[in-house]
């Protein structure tokens, strides 16, 4: 099991920022309702669209690149019941409830408040024992590098659906006692009602078969893999409390690679912990300013998923940028 933890690709410790680069860090604090709805709005399109486009083509090709694309937006989905955990979507009375309603309760098995109990608590007790994420990440299925085979292997799992309850369940409060109070919460009869009413609407529209094939079929197969990968980009686990810095890539992503599996900026992870309270929309800004202070160390940055990937497999033993 590989416990050394990533060379540091930004160096940590807001004390040294200057002044005015803390100053323009703090602006920056604050939900962002306009970039968070644009997401959620196209992500929506996206999805409808290339069902659509499917339908229309009626051919296997087609239905297997929207299984693909309708599966990067489940992790979009999933990304934005991310941001409003952090009360960084929208911050009036229905704003769980909007999220829960367009993004949370169509993935199944996730709302804003029971992600919010698993997720806060990793934030807390980051790579502690009480830390939710690191209990679950342990042992050598959590253990990189490992060899391209044994990579394959594991992300074979994912895509053929046998891991899924265990991830599902990962994402699952562990007790019904709230740690994490919202500000307004939702009523508990509403998702229940929401899936009598999704129930409800197949069965009169007869639209069953596109729902399976078009919705649960990515789901628990192809954003079961995204989900794994995103997750694997976002921290080194089986690291002896580590620093975030130790055990955070940073990934800066080209524009293709954004297109094709947009993770709203979740690759500049290391600014999202260290400043819980900004947008996914304005991590790039903070990446800029870190670059300017001059606490970025460049050699240690990953340039694209490709490279991260090397050094997920093995095949490069050092985190140099290429």
């Amino acid at each position: 099991m590989d416990l050394i933890p990533l060379p540091p690709a930004v160096k940590e410790g807001k004390h040294l920022l200057s002044a005015s680069a803390r100053s323009e860090i703090a602006a920056l604090n604050g939900a962002r309702p306009g970039a968070f709805t644009y997401q959620l709005v196209l992500a929506w399109v996206v999805i409808v669209g290339i069902i659509a486009c499917a339908v229309y083509l009626d051919s296997m090709w087609a239905t297997i690149v929207a299984i693909l694309v309708v599966a990067t937006r489940h992790n979009v989905l999933g990304l934005l019941v991310h941001d409003q955990a952090h009360f960084l979507g929208y911050r009036g009375r229905h704003g769980d409830l909007i999220v829960d309603l367009f993004a949370a309760y169509p993935l199944l098995v996730l709302s804003v408040e029971g992600y919010s109990q698993v997720h806060l608590a990793h934030h807390r007790d980051y790579f502690g024992d009480t830390d939710p994420d690191f209990a679950r990440k342990r042992g050598e299925e959590w253990s990189f590098p490992k060899t391209p085979l044994g990579t394959a292997k594991l992300f074979l799992a994912d895509l053929s659906g046998i891991n899924t309850l265990r991830l599902i369940r990962g994402k699952r409060p562990a007790s019904g006692n709230p740690t994490f109070a919202r500000r307004y919460p939702v009523p508990e009869w509403v998702r229940p009602l929401y899936f009598v009413l999704l129930a409800v609407a197949l069965t009169v529209t007869g639209a069953w078969g596109l729902f399976l094939l078009y919705w649960m079929l990515p789901i628990v197969t192809v954003s079961q893999l995204i989900v794994r990968w995103g997750a694997i980009c976002e921290h080194k686990y089986n690291l002896e409390t580590p620093s975030v810095a130790q055990s955070t890539p940073l990934i800066v992503l080209s524009r293709w690679e954004r297109l094709l599996l947009p993770n709203l900026n979740f690759a500049m992870h290391p600014y999202h912990h260290y400043f819980p309270g900004v947008s996914f929309s304005l991590l790039p800004k903070i990446h800029e300013i870190y670059c300017r202070e001059g606490l970025v160390n460049h050699e240690n940055v990953f340039r694209g998923y490709r490279a991260y990937l090397h050094y997920v497999t093995g095949r490069r033993k050092d985190t140099r940028a290429e």
